[in-house]
């Protein structure tokens, strides 16, 4: 029963876009229009500044329903008030972006857009991706209702970055990039705004390793790297401050926004930079595909197939067990959530390996299966954790699936002595 809705959380859902007065709103058709896509239903809010930038038939189109103005807001002919009605619509708001006016008026409670009415109204839960530029960003107005926004129920705010803005500016206050914002209102669908894992710091490794024979042969894998970003995003998204160790990844790169991000190659590359983030960190999640062994000749250059077969015939040596060599090393309340993909019967193999591994949890999965493999969007598996306890994990989207990994791993840290 592997079917689009599976692996997408937005599908069937009703998805209400508020956009404010930013020159980021030009993004927006983009998202809507990806929305609409998916299966999601959609409306569109502009206030009157937003609509001097992006075009209201633009929006309409996009998203198959009428786009709504400020001028909509009060009729004689409408039986209920516009912004109640759309605010009971809604399942999921996206605000974005979020200019400083807007920010200002739904921190002090004021209802004088529809836009603003909207907000005070819905109890639906709220992404709110901000926008402006650098100085405004700074100032200190601005800082103080961002600050206080961060309180507010049914919130997921989602700060700016940093780079060149339309201002010809660089700094901090570009909003996050489309991709980014879908990723995180999937993730606010799938959990919700909660942020179990603020003040924590998670270490997460993704992607495969190279093993180089030469500058044009390599031993790797086909991994995307994709659980292991997901398991960054979804934490960073429920508050952590994220550490990403990764090989080369097959992603879009706007799904590394907001993470710390280490790139590395080979196996020895990975394990010194883990090793290196190991002790800030309260959690680790080893979701890294390494090789098992390299070469032991590596070429300066690239030879023929003759002398290519005599450094095979040279031999293999094993990388170190990067996994195990984390457990040995961590500090006291750290919990590690191991990786193991297998073929055939999978369980007892992935018991035995948990037994050697010696971390709190290892999630199982089946390579040889449709939609649990290297690069899928679905997985499915098993979950061994604490007393020998086996969870068995049914067909699910990658992000759903690394929020459950999340919740067990937070049970898990903080009660080694």
């Amino acid at each position: 029963m592997r079917t689009e809705s599976l692996a997408d959380p937005l599908k069937g859902r009703r998805v209400l876009v508020g956009i404010s007065g930013s020159i980021a709103a030009v993004k927006l058709p983009l998202v809507v229009s990806a929305l609409a896509k998916r299966g999601a239903e959609v409306r569109c809010v502009l206030t009157p500044s937003a609509a001097q930038l992006v075009s209201p038939v633009a929006l309409a189109s996009l998203s198959r329903q009428r786009c709504y103005l400020d001028a909509d807001q009060w009729s004689h002919t409408a039986a209920r008030p516009l912004h109640v009605e759309l605010a009971e619509w809604a399942e999921l708001v996206l605000l974005a972006p979020l200019s400083a006016t807007s920010l200002g008026r739904w921190v002090y409670g004021l209802g004088d857009t529809l836009l603003a009415s909207l907000l005070l109204a819905t109890e639906a839960p709220v992404l709110a991706a901000a926008a402006m530029n650098t100085a405004m960003w700074a100032s200190p107005g601005v800082s103080r209702n961002w600050q206080t926004l961060q309180d507010f129920e049914r919130v997921l705010p989602l700060g700016p970055g940093a780079g060149l803005l339309a201002c010809d500016r660089e700094g901090a206050g570009r909003m996050a990039e489309p991709e980014s914002l879908l990723l995180a209102l999937e993730s606010l669908a799938l959990w919700g705004w909660q942020r179990d894992w603020q003040g924590r710091r998670l270490l997460v490794s993704a992607g495969p390793t190279r093993e180089w024979f030469d500058p044009a042969r390599c031993i790797t894998n086909p991994s995307s790297g994709r659980m292991g970003v997901l398991l960054a995003q979804a934490a960073r998204l429920r508050g952590a401050e994220v550490d990403l160790v990764h090989g080369p990844l097959q992603l879009e790169p706007a799904w590394l926004d907001g993470l710390h991000c280490h790139p590395i190659e080979t196996g020895a590359e990975l394990q010194a930079s883990l090793e290196a983030l190991q002790p800030k960190a309260d959690a680790i999640a080893m979701a890294a595909a390494v090789a098992d062994h390299r070469p032991k000749q590596r070429f300066s250059h690239k030879p023929d197939k003759q002398d290519l077969a005599l450094a095979m015939e040279a031999g293999w040596e094993p990388i170190p067990d990067v996994l195990r060599g984390l457990v040995e090393r961590r500090p006291a309340g750290q919990g590690i959530l191991g990786f193991a993909a297998h073929t055939g019967d999978v369980l007892p193999q992935a018991q035995a390996k948990w037994a050697r591994k010696g971390c709190d949890l290892l999630f199982a999965n089946p390579i040889d299966r449709p939609g649990a493999g290297f690069g899928d969007l679905t997985n499915e598996g098993w979950i061994l954790g604490p007393g020998e306890a086996v969870q068995r994990v049914e067909p699910m989207g990658k992000l759903a699936l690394a929020h459950r990994l999340l919740t067990a791993l937070a049970a898990c840290s903080g009660g080694h002595g």
